[in-house]
C-alpha cells in the first residue's frame, strides 16, 4: 500500500510535497496501545531489590525459575534436545534430502549450513552431551568451559522464548517509525543511525544484549537499517542489562559503588558509540539494504506536513499490516534459528575458546600490549589483569571471574567497568551478527571489540579517577 502520492521532490533533503494517505482510527489505536505495552515491556526500569530491571527481565525469570525443577533443569534438557535434534536432522538433510525438509524455506535453510558450521554442529553435539552428563576429560565439561556454556545456553531458553514473541510490539506496530520521525536529526548527528533505532538503542541498552542483536538484526533483514546501520547499532548498543552489570559489580566485590559504577559505564558507552562508528571498520560497511527485503524506510518528514502529523501518519499505517498471526510465525522463525542453527556453535567454540583460556597460556602472550596500555594508565597490577582485556571476546562472564580475586579494588572496579563496554563477544552477540544477513564477519567484531577496549580502558581509568575515591 502507498502511503504517499509524490507530487514533487526538493533537493538535498528529498523533501516531497505530498497528499497523505488516511489512517483509521483503529489502527492508531492499535499503534498506542502495542506500542505501550512494549515500551512498558522493555523500556521502563522497576525497583527490584538494591537494583532495578524491567518487566521483560522479571517475566524472563520467572520462566526460568519455571524450568527450574528440584530434580532436573528443563533448560538444560531443551539445549540438549534442541543441538541433538539440529545436528540428526542436518545430516539427514545432507545425506537424504527429504522433501519435508527441502520443500519448507525455513528449514532447509537452518539444515544446510556450510561446511565450517556443520562441524561446529558436531562438536557441540559431542561437548553438550559430555557437559550434561559431566563425562570424559574434565577440561571439557567443567564449570569454566563446557558446564559455562550450558548454563549460558540454558538461559537463552527462556530469554528467547519470551522476546520473540513479545519484541513485535516494538518493531511491528508503528513505534519505531513515530519515534524515527521525531528523533531522526539527533540521533542521526549522534550516532549515524536512523532515527527509528531510537527505541531500539534503548531497548538494547536498558534490555538483555541478545534481545538487542536480534532485534536489530531482525531490522536489517527487513528493510529497515542498512547494512553499516545494523552493523553499528549491534557492535555499539547491544549493551549488557542493569540486572547483568549489578551481578557484575557484586562478582567484583564493588557492588557498593553500583551506581557510579553504572554511570562511568553509561557515559563511556556514549562517548565509544560516538566515535566507533565514525572510524574503520565500520565507517566501511556499505549503506546498502538487505537484497531480500529491500530498502523500505522513510523518515524524511514531506514539505508541508508537521513532524507529528506525518510520524503518526507511518506509525498508522505500519500497524494496520501488523497481525498476530504474522508476529506469531515471527517468533516461531526467530526461535528456531536461535535455537536450531546458533546454539551448537555457541556450545562448541564456546567451550573450545573457554579451554585455551583455563588451560592454555596463550592469552598470557597475546594480551601482553594490553598490559602495557594499563601501565601507561596507572592500574595497579596490570600485567596480571591484562588477559581480561582480551577473553572477553570470547565471553562476557570470563573478565569479571578472573577478576573477582584480584586484591586490587580500583584495579577490578576498572576492568570491570571496562569490560561491560566491550559489547561484542562470540557467544551471544558475536554469533547472532554472523548467522545474520548483516554482511560483517569474525574479523570485523575483532577489529571492534579492539578499538573498544583500547578506547574504554584509559577513558574508564580516566573517569574513574575524577568520580571514584577509593
Amino acid at each position: 500500500m502507498s502511503e504517499s502520492k509524490n507530487v514533487t521532490s526538493a533537493a538535498e533533503e528529498n523533501v516531497t510535497v505530498v497528499e497523505l494517505e488516511p489512517v483509521k482510527n483503529s489502527n492508531i489505536a492499535k499503534f498506542v496501545i502495542a506500542s505501550l505495552a512494549g515500551i512498558f515491556l522493555f523500556l521502563i526500569p522497576i525497583p527490584k531489590g538494591t537494583t532495578f530491571t524491567i518487566p521483560i527481565g522479571i517475566l524472563i525469570n520467572w520462566v526460568s525459575d519455571l524450568l527450574a525443577l528440584e530434580t532436573v533443569n528443563l533448560a538444560s534438557v531443551a539445549v540438549v534436545a534442541f543441538i541433538t535434534i539440529s545436528t540428526v536432522l542436518t545430516i539427514i538433510n545432507k545425506l537424504f534430502k527429504p522433501q519435508f525438509i527441502q520443500k519448507n524455506e525455513m528449514m532447509n535453510k537452518i539444515l544446510s549450513p556450510s561446511p565450517l558450521y556443520f562441524v561446529s554442529r558436531i562438536i557441540g553435539l559431542v561437548i553438550v552431551y559430555l557437559a550434561y552428563f559431566q563425562v570424559g576429560p574434565e577440561m571439557i565439561w567443567s564449570g569454566a568451559t563446557g558446564g559455562s556454556m550450558l548454563g549460558v545456553s540454558a538461559t537463552l531458553v527462556s530469554v528467547i522464548l519470551c522476546i520473540a514473541f513479545l519484541m513485535p510490539l516494538l518493531t511491528d506496530f508503528g513505534i519505531m517509525e513515530f519515534v524515527g520521525v521525531l528523533l531522526r536529526k539527533v540521533v542521526r548527528t549522534l550516532f549515524t543511525v536512523p532515527g527509528r533505532s531510537a527505541i531500539d538503542l534503548v531497548t538494547s541498552w536498558l534490555g538483555t544484549s541478545n534481545a538487542a542483536a536480534i532485534l536489530t538484526t531482525g531490522q536489517y533483514e527487513s528493510g529497515f537499517y542498512s547494512a553499516r546501520e545494523a552493523a553499528t547499532i549491534s557492535c555499539n548498543f547491544s549493551f549488557v542489562s542493569i540486572p547483568f552489570c549489578y551481578v557484575i559489580a557484586t562478582l567484583i566485590g564493588v557492588e557498593e559503588k553500583f551506581t557510579i559504577f553504572y554511570l562511568i559505564s553509561l557515559i563511556g558507552g556514549v562517548v565509544l558509540a560516538m566515535i566507533i562508528p565514525r572510524i574503520p571498520p565500520l565507517s566501511r560497511i556499505p549503506d546498502t539494504y538487505d537484497e531480500i527485503s529491500g530498502k523500505r524506510i522513510n523518515e524524511q518528514v514531506p514539505q508541508g506536513v508537521s513532524k507529528m502529523k506525518w510520524a503518526l501518519n507511518l506509525a498508522g499505517h505500519r500497524a494496520e499490516n501488523a497481525t498476530a498471526k504474522g508476529v506469531g510465525k515471527a517468533g516461531v522463525r526467530v526461535y528456531a534459528t536461535m535455537f536450531l542453527d546458533l546454539i551448537p556453535v555457541v556450545m562448541a567454540w564456546g567451550t573450545i575458546v573457554l579451554v585455551l583460556v583455563e588451560y592454555t597460556p596463550i592469552f598470557d602472550f597475546v594480551s601482553i600490549p594490553f598490559g602495557w596500555l594499563m601501565n601507561l594508565c596507572g592500574i595497579e597490577g596490570a600485567a596480571d589483569v591484562a588477559p581480561t582485556a582480551l577473553v572477553g571476546f570470547a565471553d562476557q562472564y570470563i573478565p569479571p571471574l578472573m577478576l573477582a580475586d584480584f586484591p586490587i579494588e580500583r584495579t577490578r572496579f576498572i576492568m570491570g567497568c571496562a569490560s561491560l563496554l566491550q559489547i561484542i563477544y562470540m557467544t551471544e552477540v558475536g554469533l547472532i551478527v554472523i548467522k545474520s544477513r548483516v554482511p560483517v564477519n569474525v574479523g570485523h567484531l575483532f577489529l571492534v571489540f579492539i578499538e573498544r577496549t583500547i578506547i574504554a580502558i584509559p577513558l574508564v581509568t580516566l573517569l574513574t579517577n575524577l568520580l571514584v575515591t577509593f
